[in-house]
């Protein structure tokens, strides 16, 4: 690992010790995720003890299910559930794809992130007939877009009914919780008062998933969530270091080359 890493493995162990880190995220979706990206950060979590959860690019997305599986991970997350029929074929795909021994070790997430999909949270629970759901989750940035409302209005009342209402069923099936999407040091009354509620189990940043602590103040939340930001930008830092190193290794050689082809001119 070089010196950015091992800052990464520091802070993540950091995180887990000091501020309810449970797993970190990667996503084949939104972020775009290469396999060789998802090695180096498998490697700098396993080196924390952690595992990750990981995003696949739709309800069907037989491929992210093959690959998720070959890495090792802890959960994955459906994005964008808006129907039954999307969640039916989400939980056949892993029926179909993923050995029952491989199921037992993997958390499943059905993500609802638009109003489409809170409309039809009712049916959507229902349908799970085998018990293979462990975990709702609700983007509120997409669910916020879908509302017509800005990204900075993801904590007003509004989004919390709507996000309070869809962990309500929720936990009425038995079922655990997440949301991600605009948690800065804003969304933390947000989050207080679900937790209050004993309505949310975990909250998430683009890379780094938050176990709920009851007794954690506005303040200890705030410091994890900076960190969980410094973690991206390490981890940024990192993506983009090694894809220069690529973008660079042949020069040497081209340089050789356009010699040649300039002294035979």
């Amino acid at each position: 690992m070089n010196t950015l890493e091992y800052k990464m493995v520091e802070l993540l162990l950091d995180m887990k010790k000091n501020y309810g880190v449970i797993d970190l995220k990667a996503e084949f979706e939104a972020e775009g995720s290469r396999i060789n990206e998802l090695m180096r950060l498998k490697e700098i979590a396993s080196n924390a003890g952690l595992s990750i959860a990981m995003k696949i690019g739709g309800a069907e997305a037989i491929t992210d299910i093959f690959e998720s599986q070959k890495i090792g991970v802890s959960a994955l997350v459906a994005p964008m559930l808006e129907s039954p029929y999307a969640l039916s074929k989400y939980l056949l795909a892993l029926e179909k794809y993923l050995p029952k021994d491989a199921r037992k070790n993997i958390k499943f997430v059905a993500m609802i992130e638009t109003i489409q999909g809170y409309k039809n949270v009712d049916e959507m629970l229902a349908i799970d007939k085998n018990n293979f759901l462990n975990i709702i989750s609700v983007g509120r940035v997409d669910l916020s877009g879908s509302l017509g409302l800005q990204r900075n209005e993801v904590n007003n009342d509004k989004m919390y009914q709507i996000v309070e209402d869809i962990f309500t069923k929720t936990k009425k099936r038995k079922l655990e919780t997440v949301m991600g999407g605009g948690i800065a040091k804003e969304a933390i009354p947000f989050i207080k008062k679900l937790v209050s509620k004993k309505l949310l189990d975990r909250y998430e940043t683009r890379k780094i998933i938050f176990h709920t602590d009851p007794q954690a103040t506005a303040t200890k939340m705030e410091e994890g969530i900076i960190k969980a930001n410094l973690f991206e930008l390490f981890w940024l830092q990192n993506k983009k270091k090694y894809y220069t190193n690529i973008a660079m290794e042949d020069d040497s050689r081209m340089e050789m080359l356009m010699s040649r082809i300039y002294k035979i001119d």
